[in-house]
């Protein structure tokens, strides 16, 4: 038995050097709104919600950066190459929180709130996609002749898939209604 968890290690040990950790903070906000009996839910939100946004009104948002460095190694020749990253994820989701109302409003709100939150954290799983493809490329990035060059072509590699990201982002919110097909709305 010993044997057997002694040759694992140097396996252990090899595999989880290889792989790369992406650090993450998510973080949540909220924006207090209040609801008298019998007034619209939607109205009410709508009235107290701080996110604005090219004339839009939204009733949530996820905000997310994702911050990379990189360390490399020259040899003697000038050749360099990648030997660490350090991939960050800072998210952002703001939410509403509700004050008042009836038992029946307190109720849909819940519900609406369920769909909301399902859909800002679909935003924040792009995020997390971004963050993840990002370290592999850095880490993927082959050597190169220069370091000056090494760090162009990491960037340049780091910011087409955060642009991807960024995409895959407007394609969500467009394909979702911002959240009404995942139940997100309101009709009252």
């Amino acid at each position: 038995m010993k044997r057997t968890t002694a040759a694992l290690l140097p396996l252990l040990w090899l595999a989880l050097s290889a792989h790369a950790e992406v650090q993450e903070q998510l973080q949540k906000q909220y924006y207090d709104l209040q609801v008298a009996s019998g007034e619209s839910l939607s109205r009410a939100i709508n009235q107290a919600s701080p996110i604005r946004q090219n004339g839009q009104i939204y009733h949530a948002y996820t905000r997310w950066q994702v911050q990379w460095n990189f360390w490399w190694r020259e040899q003697r020749d000038g050749r360099c190459q990648i030997d660490l990253t350090r991939t960050r994820l800072n998210a952002t989701i703001t939410l509403p929180r509700l004050g008042g109302g009836d038992a029946q409003q307190r109720q849909r709100f819940e519900q609406y709130l369920g769909a909301l939150r399902e859909h800002e954290l679909g935003h924040y799983r792009i995020g997390q996609a971004a963050a993840a493809e990002i370290d592999a490329a850095l880490l993927a990035t082959p050597e190169y002749p220069s370091c000056t060059e090494l760090q162009q072509q990491a960037n340049r590699r780091a910011n087409a898939a955060l642009q991807r990201h960024v995409e895959h982002e407007r394609r969500y919110d467009r394909d979702t209604g911002h959240g009404r097909s995942q139940g997100a709305w309101l009709t009252e």
